[in-house]
C-alpha cells in the first residue's frame, strides 16, 4: 500500500486536482438525490380481485376464489396464497419471495387466470403491489355548497392542475357524488302498452349507436356509410320508441319468458313509460374534516418521483387555486404528508452528523495537539462523503432515513484511516526523518493494517444479502451505502493524506540526523498522561494473565447474565404525526347507522388535546373497497388523526386510548400509530381448522386466552359474525309447471332487486351509466309478492319460491386453501420477544378443537425471521473477518486471537442497551453486525505493528510492550472519534429518524468502549500466551531434533570405530 503514497506524492498536483474535481462532483450529486421516507420497495405481493355482485361468500368461494387459487398456485415464486371472500367480492392476496420479479409474476398469474373459465361478467383484476403506491400527499375539499359544485370544483380546476405536476402518478379523488341517467318504469303504463321491463335491456343497443355498413364510390372517390347517430340529452333518450320484441326482430323467446304481444299500433316513446332523470349515485360511504362534509384526494408518485419536490409542487398549485377554489367557497385542507417527516428526519440526521463531525474533530485536534494535523486528518470525511454522494447517484439510490443514516453513522468511522496515517506520519516527521521518507515508511507501516480492517468493516456487510423478507430490503441500501462510504475512507488515507502531510504537516530541524529529536519525543510520549497510566496497567496484565482474562470473562459472563432481562423489538415506532382510529361494526350495518357510530367517536377525538384534524371515513366506498377498503370492510369507518407539530405522538395516542376507552361507543376500537410503511402493527396470531364450527371455537378460546396477557392492549377477531340473510329456495317442481328454471327464477329475481345498467350517456363532456331503476322490495314479505311472468301468465314468487331468513358468514377467509381466522394483538409495549413467548405459552396450554392449529404471524413472524437471518449473517460475518485476518497475517492462529475482540465488545453493546432501556431491534442487530468489523480494527492495528517489531528481532515481551505503547494513542483517537461522533445520534438530540440511528449508535458506542478497553489488555495477553506456547512448542521440537541429531551422530561414531577395527583386524 505504500506504492500508492509514493506514487501519489509524485504525482502530487495531479492528486490535488482529482481530489477537487471529486469534491465538486460529490456536491453536485447531493443535490440531484432523489429524497424519500424510505427506499423504494417491491412488495413482493400480488393480488387478484373479482367481483361476483349479489352472491354469497360461500357460492364466491365456490366458484370464483377456489379456481383462482389453484390457478395462482401453479405459479412458480409463490410462497402463500390468502384469501378473503365476501358478499360479491373475493381478493386472494398472493405471497412471493423477497426480490423476485413481481412484474414477471403478475404477468404469469394473469396468463394463468386467462382461460379459468370463471362465471360470466366476472373478470379477475391482478394488481402488484409496491411502496409507491401509498400516498405522498392526501388532501381533505370542503365546500360551502351543495356536493355537486363541489365535485365541479374539483374535477375543473383542482385535479387537472395536481395531475399537471410532473412526478405525480394519480390523483385519485373519493366521496365525490357521481352521476348516472335512471330510468324508473311505470309498470301501469307499460303493461297498458302491452310492454314489460325487460324489453328496455337493449333500448340503447337498438337505438343511438352508429354502425358502420359499408362504403360507396362516386366520382373517384370512396366514402364510408354509417347508419345512426348517438343519444346526446336526456330529451333524446325520452325520445326513443320502445319495441317489443317481435317488432326488433324474430328471437326466440327465452326459457320462462312469456312470448311477446304483438306490435301495438302507434310507437310507444320511453318518456311514455318511465320517468327519465339525472341523478346521484347512492352514497356507500361518507367523508369529512373535523365533522364538516368534505372530499378526499390522495395523490401517489412516479417510482423515480421525489417525495420532497411532489410535497412542495402540491402546497405551490394550493396556493395558486386558492383565489379561485375559495371564489367557489371551496376549501382544501393537508391532511397527510410525509415531505415534512422526510424533511425533519434529513434534517435531524445532517445535524447529528455535524455535531458528530465537530467533535470528532475536537478528539483529533486534543490527541494531537496541531491544527494541521487535525485539518488534514478531518478532510477525509467530507471528501469520503461527497464520493458516497456521486455512488449513490450514479447507482440510483435516493436521499432517505436509511442512506443517511449509515452516512451519519460513517462520519465516526471514516475518519479512523486517516487517523492512523497522520499520527504515524506524524510520529515519523517528530523523529526528524526527511519528508517523503517518513511519509512513505509510517504508511508502509500501517498500510496494510489500515487495510484489512477497513475490508473487514465493508465486508460483515455482504452477508446482508441472507437477510430476507422486509428487513433485508430495507437495510440493503443502508450497508452499500456504509460499504462505499468505508472504501472511500480508505483511499482518501492512503492516496490523499500523504499529499496533504507533505505540504502542511511541519518538520522540526534536526543536526543530528534526528536521533536526538527522536529520544526527546518518545521521551514526551512516555510522560503523557495516557502512557503513565497504561504501561505500568498493562505490565501488571501480563503480569497477571489469569487474573485479567478471568475479570473480562466475569464482565462477558455478567453482561450475558442480564440478556433475559433486555427488550426486544421489531423496528421502532417512526415517530410519525399521525394516529389512525378504526371502528368496526357489526356485518350489515346500514351506512345510515354507521354515520351515527362514527359521529359519536368523532365527538370524542374532537376533545383530545394535541389533535389538530380529524379525517373520517365511513364505509369502504363501492365495489372491492366496500369490503376490503381502508377500515377493514363495509361496516366500519376510519379517522386519520393529524397531530399538532409540539404534540408527542405517543402521549398523544395514549390520551386517544384513554378517551375512547372512557365513552360509551358502539363497535370495536383499534389505535394505531403511522409506522412509516415498515411493517405490520400488529402480532397476528392465525387460527385454521378444517372445519367452520371448529374455526369459530379455535378463534374465540384463542381471543380469550390473550385478552389479559402482560403486554397486550387491543385483542380483535377477524373471523366476522353471522349476519342475517334472506335465503330464497326454488321449488324446483313448481317453478318447471311454470316454464321456468332456478335459474330463471334467479336471474328474474336479480333484476328487481338490483339497478340493472343498459349502456352509457355522454352527457355535457361526462360519460354516465344509464340504469333501469328496480322497484326493490323493502322486505322478505315483499319479496314474495314480485310478479313472475310466466307461459301461464303472472303469478307471484311466492307461487314458485319459499322465504325464510338464515344466519350465515359475513366473509370467509383461507389460507392456503384451508379456513382460517386471524386474532390481531396491539403490543402495549415495546417488548415484542417476551410478548410473543407471552402469547405462545397461552396457545400452548390452549385445549383447541380437534385439527385446529394456531401459528404467530405478523409483527412476531417479522421479528422472528429477521433475527434469525440477521444471526445467520453475524456468523457469516465473523467468518469473512477471520478469512480477511488468515490472509493479512498469514496465519491460522493470529485471527483467532483477534477475534476476541468480538464477544467482548457484546458487553458494552448490551450494556448500552440495558442502560438506556432501548429494545434490541432490526438496527441494533445490523449495529451488531457493524460493530464486528469495527471492533477488530483495533487489535489488526496492534497485532501487526507489535509482529513488525517481533521480524525486526525483538523479543516477544518487549515486542507486545512497545507495540502496545505505539498504537495507544491512535487506538485511543479513532475509538474515541467514533464514539463522539456518534453521541448526538445515541441521544437522539434532533429526533428525526431516530428510531433507525439510536440504536444503531448506541450498540456501537458500547461496543466500542468495551471492545477498546479490553482489547488493549486481553489482546497482549493472549497474544503473549499464544506466542510463549508456541515457542514452547517449537522450542521442545528443536530439542528433540537436536537429542535424535546427537543419537544419530554418535551411531556414526561408532560405526565409524567398528569399521576402523575391522580394518585394522584384516591387515
Amino acid at each position: 500500500m505504500f506504492r500508492l503514497a509514493r506514487m501519489s506524492l509524485a504525482n502530487r498536483a495531479l492528486v490535488a486536482l482529482a481530489t477537487v474535481a471529486v469534491f465538486v462532483v460529490g456536491v453536485l450529486s447531493m443535490g440531484q438525490l432523489r429524497q424519500e421516507l424510505i427506499p423504494s420497495i417491491s412488495v413482493p405481493v400480488v393480488a387478484v380481485t373479482a367481483a361476483d355482485p349479489g352472491t354469497s361468500p360461500e357460492i364466491v368461494s365456490e366458484r370464483v376464489t377456489g379456481p383462482v387459487e389453484g390457478a395462482v398456485q401453479a405459479v412458480e415464486g409463490v410462497t402463500g396464497v390468502t384469501s378473503t371472500v365476501a358478499t360479491g367480492f373475493s381478493v386472494t392476496t398472493v405471497e412471493l419471495e423477497y426480490g423476485t420479479d413481481v412484474d414477471a409474476v403478475e404477468q404469469e398469474i394473469g396468463s394463468a387466470l386467462a382461460g379459468l373459465g370463471l362465471p360470466e361478467g366476472v373478470e379477475p383484476e391482478v394488481v402488484a403491489g409496491s411502496l409507491d403506491d401509498l400516498p405522498v400527499v392526501q388532501l381533505a375539499v370542503s365546500g360551502t355548497g351543495d356536493e355537486q359544485e363541489l365535485t365541479d370544483a374539483i374535477d375543473d380546476v383542482l385535479v387537472p392542475e395536481l395531475s399537471g405536476i410532473a412526478e405525480v402518478r394519480d390523483v385519485t379523488v373519493t366521496g365525490a357524488t357521481e352521476r348516472q341517467v335512471v330510468i324508473e318504469p311505470d309498470d301501469a303504463k307499460l303493461a297498458a302498452a302491452g310492454l314489460s321491463a325487460a324489453q328496455l335491456a337493449t333500448l340503447l343497443q337498438d337505438n343511438g349507436t352508429v354502425t358502420p355498413v359499408g362504403a360507396v364510390t362516386e366520382d373517384g372517390t370512396t366514402s364510408s356509410v354509417q347508419v345512426g347517430t348517438t343519444v346526446a340529452s336526456v330529451e333524446e333518450l325520452e325520445n326513443l320508441p320502445v319495441l317489443p320484441a317481435a317488432a326488433a326482430g324474430p328471437q326466440a323467446p327465452q326459457p320462462g319468458q312469456q312470448p311477446a304481444p304483438e306490435a301495438p299500433s302507434a310507437v310507444v316513446h320511453l318518456g311514455d313509460v318511465a320517468e327519465v332523470s339525472v341523478q346521484d349515485v347512492p352514497a356507500t360511504s361518507y367523508s369529512r374534516l373535523d365533522g364538516e362534509p368534505s372530499l378526499a384526494i390522495a395523490l401517489t408518485k412516479t417510482p423515480d418521483g421525489n417525495t420532497v419536490d411532489v410535497s412542495h409542487a402540491v402546497h405551490d398549485v394550493l396556493t395558486d387555486v386558492a383565489d379561485e377554489l375559495n371564489a367557489n367557497g371551496v376549501t382544501t385542507v393537508v391532511t397527510f404528508d410525509q415531505a415534512p417527516f422526510i424533511e425533519e428526519s434529513i434534517k435531524g440526521l445532517t445535524t447529528e452528523g455535524g455535531l458528530g463531525l465537530l467533535f470528532a474533530v475536537l478528539v483529533i485536534l486534543v490527541f494531537l495537539a496541531s491544527l494541521r494535523a487535525t485539518l488534514v486528518s478531518a478532510i477525509s470525511i467530507p471528501l469520503s462523503l461527497a464520493v458516497t454522494f456521486a455512488a449513490m447517484n450514479l447507482t440510483g439510490y435516493t436521499l432517505n432515513i436509511l442512506t443517511l443514516a449509515a452516512m451519519t453513522i460513517s462520519i465516526g468511522r471514516i475518519v479512523d484511516d486517516s487517523i492512523v496515517v497522520i499520527e504515524n506520519i506524524k510520529r515519523h516527521l517528530s523523529y526528524g526523518e526527511d519528508r517523503v521518507d517518513a511519509i512513505v515508511t509510517a504508511v508502509r507501516e500501517v498500510g496494510a493494517a489500515i487495510t484489512a480492517s477497513t475490508v473487514c468493516t465493508v465486508a460483515v456487510f455482504a452477508p446482508i444479502a441472507l437477510v430476507g423478507g422486509m428487513a433485508g430490503e430495507l437495510f440493503q441500501p443502508f450497508a452499500v451505502t456504509v460499504a462505499i462510504a468505508m472504501g472511500a475512507s480508505l483511499v482518501v488515507a492512503l492516496v490523499v493524506v500523504p499529499v496533504l502531510a507533505y505540504w502542511f504537516i511541519k518538520v522540526p530541524a534536526s543536526a543530528d540526523g534526528g536521533v536526538a529529536l527522536r529520544e526527546a519525543a518518545e521521551a514526551k510520549e512516555r510522560r503523557g498522561v495516557w502512557q503513565r497510566a497504561y504501561v505500568p496497567s498493562l505490565g501488571a496484565a501480563l503480569r497477571h494473565p489469569v487474573v485479567t482474562l478471568g475479570v473480562a470473562v466475569a464482565l462477558l459472563a455478567g453482561t450475558l447474565a442480564l440478556v433475559p432481562r433486555m427488550e426486544t423489538n421489531f423496528i421502532g415506532a417512526a415517530g410519525q404525526d399521525t394516529l389512525s382510529v378504526t371502528q368496526e361494526l357489526e356485518p350489515g350495518t346500514s351506512l345510515v347507522a354507521q354515520d351515527e357510530a362514527a359521529r359519536e367517536v368523532e365527538d370524542v377525538l374532537a376533545g383530545v388535546d394535541g389533535v389538530a384534524t380529524v379525517q373520517t371515513t365511513v364505509g369502504s366506498g363501492d365495489g372491492l373497497a366496500a369490503a376490503f377498503g381502508a377500515g377493514g370492510g363495509a361496516s366500519s369507518a376510519t379517522f386519520a388523526l393529524t397531530l399538532q407539530d409540539d404534540a408527542d405522538g405517543a402521549a398523544v395516542q395514549d390520551d386517544v386510548d384513554e378517551a375512547l376507552d372512557g365513552a360509551a361507543l358502539d363497535g370495536e376500537l383499534t389505535v394505531s400509530a403511522g409506522d412509516a410503511g415498515f411493517a405490520s402493527s400488529t402480532v397476528d396470531l392465525v387460527v385454521t381448522a378444517p372445519e367452520a364450527d371448529d374455526l369459530t371455537a379455535a378463534a374465540s378460546a384463542v381471543e380469550d386466552a390473550v385478552a389479559d396477557v402482560d403486554g397486550v392492549g387491543d385483542v380483535s377477531n377477524n373471523l366476522a359474525a353471522e349476519q342475517s340473510t334472506v335465503q330464497v329456495s326454488v321449488d324446483r317442481d313448481a317453478a318447471a309447471e311454470a316454464g321456468l328454471t332456478e335459474q330463471a327464477v334467479s336471474g328474474l329475481l336479480a333484476g328487481v332487486m338490483n339497478e340493472r345498467s343498459i349502456g352509457t350517456l355522454d352527457l355535457d363532456g361526462a360519460s354516465l351509466d344509464v340504469v333501469v331503476a328496480g322497484d326493490v322490495p323493502a322486505t322478505a314479505a315483499e319479496i314474495e309478492k314480485v310478479q313472475v311472468p310466466t307461459a301461464a301468465g303472472v303469478v307471484p314468487l311466492s307461487d314458485l319460491v319459499s322465504v325464510e331468513r338464515v344466519s350465515a358468514p359475513a366473509s370467509l377467509t383461507r389460507v392456503d386453501g384451508e379456513r382460517s381466522a386471524t386474532v390481531a394483538v396491539t403490543p402495549a409495549g415495546d417488548d415484542l420477544g417476551a410478548l410473543s413467548q407471552a402469547l405462545q405459552a397461552e396457545i400452548d396450554d390452549l385445549d383447541l378443537p380437534g385439527g385446529a392449529e394456531v401459528a404467530l404471524g405478523g409483527l412476531a413472524a417479522d421479528q422472528a425471521d429477521a433475527f434469525a437471518d440477521l444471526g445467520l449473517a453475524l456468523l457469516v460475518a465473523i467468518l469473512i473477518v477471520y478469512l480477511v485476518m488468515v490472509a493479512t497475517f498469514r496465519s491460522i492462529g493470529q485471527p483467532l486471537i483477534l477475534l476476541v475482540s468480538v464477544p467482548f465488545a457484546a458487553t458494552g453493546a448490551l450494556g448500552a442497551l440495558l442502560l438506556t432501556g432501548t429494545p434490541l431491534d432490526v438496527a441494533a442487530l445490523i449495529g451488531v453486525l457493524m460493530l464486528v468489523g469495527i471492533v477488530v480494527s483495533n487489535a489488526i492495528v496492534l497485532i501487526d505493528l507489535i509482529n513488525q517489531y517481533r521480524a525486526a528481532g525483538r523479543e516477544l515481551d518487549e515486542a507486545v510492550r512497545e507495540g502496545a505503547r505505539q498504537r495507544l494513542r491512535p487506538i485511543v483517537m479513532t475509538a474515541a472519534a467514533t464514539i463522539l461522533a456518534l453521541t448526538p445520534m445515541a441521544f437522539g438530540l434532533t429526533g428525526g429518524g431516530a428510531f433507525i440511528s439510536q440504536p444503531l449508535a448506541l450498540v456501537v458506542i458500547g461496543g466500542l468502549v468495551s471492545s477498546t478497553l479490553l482489547t488493549l489488555y486481553v489482546v497482549p495477553v493472549i497474544y503473549t500466551l499464544f506466542e510463549r506456547r508456541a515457542g514452547g512448542r517449537t522450542s521442545k521440537r528443536a530439542a528433540r531434533a537436536a537429542r535424535r541429531a546427537e543419537r544419530a551422530q554418535a551411531r556414526a561414531a561408532e560405526a565409524a570405530r567398528v569399521a576402523q577395527r575391522l580394518a585394522a583386524d584384516t591387515r
